[in-house]
């Protein structure tokens, strides 16, 4: 998720949906609008870097798309880009 709106205890954020979720934040502390973190059952459990964030997320686009289609049909590796 993405903090949109954030205090000393509680963030609004923004999850791969576009669902608005308040979000403890009291085990990571108050963060800054655009942090990406990862949310576990309404809490913050920790802070990611724009690179994390992007990976998990094409990690996710890689599942729905294999939920959704045939698996056999999709590139999977173009959702795991190698570091160079």
């Amino acid at each position: 998720m993405q903090i949109i709106e954030s205090n000393e205890f509680m963030a609004k954020c923004r999850g791969r949906n576009g669902k608005i979720e308040t979000v403890n934040m009291m085990l990571v502390g108050k963060q800054d609008k655009g942090t990406w973190i990862v949310n576990f059952l309404g809490s913050a459990r920790e802070i990611l870097n724009n690179d994390e964030a992007k990976k998990i997320n094409l990690a996710f686009d890689a599942l729905e798309k294999v939920m959704e289609n045939n698996p056999e049909n999709i590139d999977i590796e173009s959702y795991f880009p190698k570091d160079t």
